[in-house]
């Protein structure tokens, strides 16, 4: 007799990755560093940021460079050329030229973390850095130049240079008559005007970046989820993995019913009356005025368990009082282990009094 198996369309159907991604792959991609990202994102940021700089910075970085070119050509031509000057003068000007940049790096790390924690927020993984030799096969490198992301990255990159390409040469032209008349201004002047323009082309080209670093965003954050998407079959097994197989669930709840319920049954001779409704409940009921100040139910049942009780009380000769509005109370109200609430004690204490009239004791009180 041959195996079941399904057609071939319904299995490509469940293979099939339709599903979202579950918050536990998730997790186990971003531990290994596969999140939604831009790599243009941080390179504009930093682009804007730093011209951005650049036009309050810039009339104070060019008076620092000016003092330090009139100091240098001023008070060091005239220097005994020894080991220890030129190293005391270019230790100088190697310090005060970082002090100069300093804050221009300062922009860029700062954008650079601000981009990248914008995109993924904290994360330290040392995953992507790890020696991965299925990296260095070459048949796959050249397959992947030949993927629709490549294509994608490739267009991408003509845009990129096409629009930026379009917005210097309309800048340039548009300021062609002040190029061209650049010649007899004086020197200080020409310096200026270059500046402004060059900044001016800066802050067009970091706002182009920046539109063009949303949309690849975008993009990215789609193949993220197009790449992160599970097959039905991926969702169940994982259920399976992280809940446990249904079916070993089922068995260890029923080993638990079964302990549980012969737990309760070894109680049962403990009890001082059973209530019964008479067939259908079966409520055990003992009270020990050293261990709490009000009857306790040590077990409970319907039907099949409610038989087992009557059982265990006939073979141990506790009595049976058939009383059905108090069984039933009782078994809906008080779980194994709880004292008999207000409303039921006197109901209770009754049927307490006339079994321990009947074995001779004290009555409860």
């Amino acid at each position: 007799m041959s195996r079941f198996t399904l057609p071939l369309d319904l299995q490509l159907f469940a293979g099939e990755k339709t599903e979202k991604a579950t918050p536990k792959k998730r997790q186990e991609a971003r531990r290994k560093g596969q999140v939604a990202k831009s790599m243009e994102l941080p390179s504009s940021l930093i682009l804007f940021g730093v011209v951005l700089l650049l036009f309050g910075y810039g009339t104070l970085m060019r008076g620092k460079i000016e003092t330090l070119f009139v100091s240098t050509f001023h008070d060091y031509m005239d220097m005994d050329m020894t080991l220890n000057n030129v190293s005391s003068l270019f230790g100088r000007l190697i310090f005060e030229g970082m002090v100069l940049l300093a804050p221009i790096f300062g922009a860029a790390v700062a954008m650079a973390l601000l981009a990248s924690y914008s995109q993924i927020g904290f994360l330290m993984t040392a995953e992507p850095f790890k020696l991965s030799f299925s990296k260095l096969d070459p048949i796959k490198g050249i397959a992947n130049l030949f993927k629709l992301r490549a294509l994608v990255e490739l267009l991408k990159s003509i845009l990129k240079m096409t629009v930026i390409g379009l917005v210097v040469f309309y800048t340039i032209w548009s300021s062609r008559d002040q190029l061209i008349e650049m010649g007899r201004w004086p020197l200080v002047h020409t310096f200026s005007y270059t500046a402004r323009l060059i900044l001016m082309l800066g802050v067009e080209i970091a706002v182009i970046l920046l539109v063009l670093a949303l949309f690849d965003y975008m993009y990215q954050r789609y193949e993220y989820e197009k790449n992160l998407r599970m097959s039905k079959d991926e969702v169940k097994q994982e259920f399976k993995n992280s809940e446990g197989d249904p079916l070993i669930k089922g068995k260890i709840r029923e080993k638990q019913r079964r302990m549980a319920l012969q737990r309760m049954m070894q109680d049962v001779p403990k009890a001082d009356v059973v209530i019964t409704n008479p067939t259908h409940f079966a409520v055990a009921i003992r009270y020990d005025p050293k261990q709490s100040e009000a009857p306790v139910v040590i077990a409970k049942g319907m039907d099949y368990i409610a038989l087992k009780i009557r059982q265990v009380a006939e073979e141990h000769g506790i009595v049976k009082m058939e009383n059905k509005p108090l069984a039933r109370a009782l078994y809906d109200q008080v779980e194994i282990g709880q004292t008999i609430p207000a409303d039921l004690f006197q109901a209770v204490a009754e049927v307490l009094a006339y079994v321990y009239k009947l074995k001779g004791k004290t009555t409860v009180t």
